[in-house]
């Protein structure tokens, strides 16, 4: 507890999300593999994107509107163009295209919510 006092403590700061920076790294790790396919107006992709923003996800965006070839990979790899759709690779090199909000939303909230750093 004496150190943070003397500067910045990298397992005892949190984040708003309440991890260390530590957790946190290891969190930005994890997300680094995922994408979340969406276009802005759309509610339900909001709602996603409001959880991310919440958990404090480094997550990637891609827009199917703004970037055609994002909706046709959408469409080709994931095998539906609905959003939001979060494209996540594996630590085994497999791919998963896991589809509706509130399916994303739970899974976000399980692996990266509080009382959890990513693992």
């Amino acid at each position: 507890m004496l150190r943070s006092w003397f500067g910045n403590d990298k397992d005892t700061e949190r984040s708003v999300a309440g991890r260390t920076e530590r957790d946190q790294s290891k969190v930005d790790n994890a997300t680094g593999k995922f994408a979340l396919y969406h276009y802005e107006s759309c509610w339900f992709c909001q709602r996603v994107r409001s959880t991310i923003e919440r958990l404090e996800l480094s997550i990637e965006l891609r827009d199917i509107h703004l970037n055609p070839e994002n909706h046709r990979r959408l469409l080709a790899e994931g095998g539906s163009g609905t959003v939001p759709c979060l494209h996540i690779e594996r630590d085994d090199g497999c791919f998963a295209w896991l589809y509706e909000s509130s399916d994303i939303c739970k899974y976000l909230e399980e692996r990266f919510g509080q009382g959890l750093n990513g693992h």
